[in-house]
C-alpha cells in the first residue's frame, strides 16, 4: 500500500508543470532542464545505460544478491515512488537466483553507488548480465528462457533504483559477518597461544577490568577466563617467577576489546542503514519531493575505515605472538622445533604474517578522508565509501590468514607443554587442527598445512562461540 500510494504521489507530481527535482527533471547538473511527460520512459532508460560504467573485476556474486535484497527493502518503505511491478520483479530475480554481474570499480560513494547499481538494475530493460555458475549470461537470454519481458521505466524509477548506498551497505553487512567470526576467533588463538608460551592469566580478572570498563574489552577479558576454564596447563605454572608478559599477550583485552568497540560501532550504524531510504528526492506527498542528500555514504564510510584498523591491529597483534612463539622462551624449543639446524621448523610462515600485516597496513589509508569533485561540480564532496567497503573486506581476507597461521602455532606449542591439558574449549580446536594438520617433527612442506588452516578458518569451522559462565 505504501508503494502504492508513493507511485500515485510520483505521477501527479509527473504531470505537473511544476519542476520536481528527478521526476520531470533531468539529473545532476541538468537538474534545471525540464522533462515532457513523452519523454520520461527514454529519460529513465538513458539514466541506467549512461551511468553502467563500472570496471574492474566483478564483486562477489553473494554481495550483488545483498544490494539486491537491501534496495528491495529500501524500495519497500514508500517514499521513492517506484511501481510495485519493479518492486516484484526484483524479488523474482532473487527468488529464481538470477543475480546481476557487477563490476567493483566506479563508485564514489555519493549521489548513491551510481555505477554499481546502474549495472544491478540494468537487466530490468534486458541489458546487462547474470551470474551463471562462475560464468555470466547475458539478461536478454536469461529474461527469454524463464518467460519474462523487459520492463519500461517510468518517472523517477530509474533514479530510485540508482540512487542509494546498497553497495557500501552490502559490503559492510559482508564484513560484519566476517569480523564477528574473526574477532572472536583472535581470542581462541590468543588463548592457544599463552596456554603454549604459559603465560598468565591475571590479565583477565575481572578486577581489572572493572576499572576501565570499556565494553569490548570486559567482554575479551570474561571471554579469555572462560577459555583458560579448569586448564591443568594454566595451572601447572601457577607459582612460577615470571612477572609479566609482552604486551601481545598481557594486553589482548584491550587490543582485541578496541577491535569490538570499532565493530559494534559498525554494526550499530548499518542497522540504521539497513533500515533507511537513501535515495533521492524522497516523496513525500503529491505536492512535495525533498531534494536531499540522504543518498550520501558518508555515515558508513568513516565507520569502514575505523574498522579496517580494527582488523588490521587484530593482525599485527597476532603477528608478534606468531614471532614470541619461535624465540624458543620458557621451556619452547626455538622455532617450535626441537631439531633446530638442520630443521627450519616454523621459521617461515611468520614471513608471511609479517608480509600480510604490512599489506593491510597500507590498506588502512581512510578513502573517506578524500574527495574527488564530480558531475561539474553539482556532486563536490564524496564519501569514497565504496572503497572503504571494498578495502575492509581485503584486510579481513588477509586476517583470516594470519589468525591460521597463529592458529597452527598455537597447536604445535601446546605439544611441547604436553602431558598438560587446556580447556575444554581449546582442547576441542586443537583436536580440530590436528585433524588437518600434524605435529611438525621434521621439516616438510608446510603450504598444505597453511591452506588446510585457512580453509577452517574462512569455514568458520573453529568453536568460538560459548557461554562465558
Amino acid at each position: 500500500a505504501r508503494i502504492n500510494q508513493s507511485r500515485n504521489n510520483v505521477e501527479v507530481m509527473a504531470s505537473s508543470d511544476k519542476a520536481i527535482y528527478g521526476i520531470n527533471t533531468g539529473f545532476g547538473p541538468l537538474c534545471d532542464t525540464q522533462i515532457s511527460p513523452a519523454e520520461t520512459a527514454l529519460l529513465q532508460k538513458n539514466l541506467l545505460i549512461t551511468h553502467a560504467v563500472g570496471v574492474g573485476e566483478p564483486i562477489a556474486k553473494a554481495i550483488s544478491k545483498l544490494m539486491l535484497i537491501t534496495k528491495v527493502h529500501a524500495l519497500s518503505q514508500g517514499y521513492s515512488g517506484i511501481r510495485l511491478d519493479v518492486v516484484e520483479r526484483m524479488l523474482t530475480f532473487i527468488e529464481l537466483d538470477l543475480i546481476p554481474v557487477v563490476p567493483e570499480q566506479g563508485s564514489v560513494g555519493a549521489s548513491g553507488d551510481l555505477a554499481p547499481l546502474s549495472h544491478l538494475f540494468l537487466p530490468l530493460i534486458g541489458e546487462g548480465e547474470f551470474w551463471q555458475g562462475k560464468d555470466s549470461i547475458t539478461a536478454a537470454e536469461a529474461l527469454q528462457k524463464h518467460g519474462l519481458q523487459p520492463m519500461e521505466l517510468q518517472a523517477k524509477e530509474g533514479l530510485a533504483l540508482i540512487n542509494g548506498t546498497q553497495f557500501i551497505l552490502s559490503h559492510a553487512i559482508t564484513a560484519l559477518t566476517k569480523m564477528r567470526y574473526l574477532l572472536d576467533l583472535a581470542d581462541v588463538a590468543g588463548a592457544m597461544s599463552i596456554e603454549g608460551m604459559q603465560g598468565s592469566s591475571s590479565p583477565f580478572r575481572p578486577e581489572l577490568h572493572q576499572l576501565r570498563a570499556f565494553a569490548g574489552n570486559v567482554e575479551v577479558a570474561a571471554r579469555m577466563r572462560r577459555l583458560f576454564k579448569d586448564s591443568d596447563n594454566m595451572a601447572s605454572h601457577t607459582g612460577c617467577a615470571r612477572v609479566q608478559d609482552p604486551y601481545s599477550l598481557r594486553c589482548i583485552p584491550q587490543v582485541h576489546g578496541a577491535s569490538r568497540n570499532a565493530f559494534n560501532h559498525l554494526k550499530e550504524l548499518a542497522e540504521i542503514e539497513m533500515n533507511s531510504v537513501t535515495d533521492n528526492p524522497i516523496v513525500i506527498s503529491s505536492e512535495e519531493a525533498i531534494s536531499g542528500g540522504s543518498f550520501h555514504g558518508q555515515p558508513l564510510a568513516m565507520v569502514l575505515d575505523y574498522n579496517s584498523i580494527a582488523a588490521a591491529e587484530l593482525g599485527n597483534i597476532s603477528d608478534r605472538r606468531c614471532y614470541l612463539l619461535l624465540e624458543g622462551l620458557h621451556g619452547l624449543p626455538r622455532l617450535l622445533t626441537k631439531s633446530g639446524g638442520l630443521n627450519s621448523g616454523m621459521m617461515i610462515p611468520q614471513y608471511v604474517t609479517a608480509a600480510l600485516v604490512t599489506e593491510n597496513k597500507s590498506l588502512c589509508f581512510p578513502p573517506s578522508a578524500d574527495s574527488v569533485p564530480t558531475s561539474m561540480g553539482q556532486e563536490d564532496h564524496v564519501s569514497m565509501g565504496s572503497i572503504s567497503g571494498r578495502k575492509l573486506n581485503q584486510i579481513l581476507g588477509n586476517l583470516e590468514k594470519i589468525l591460521a597461521i597463529e592458529l597452527m602455532y598455537a597447536a604445535q606449542s601446546i605439544e611441547f607443554r604436553r602431558p598438560n591439558t587446556c580447556s575444554d574449549l581449546i582442547e576441542h580446536n586443537f583436536a580440530l587442527i590436528r585433524e588437518k594438520v600434524t605435529k611438525l617433527e621434521e621439516d616438510r612442506l608446510l603450504k598444505p598445512d597453511i591452506d588446510a588452516m585457512i580453509n577452517l578458518v574462512k569455514t568458520q569451522a573453529f568453536r568460538v562461540s560459548f557461554a562465558l559462565n
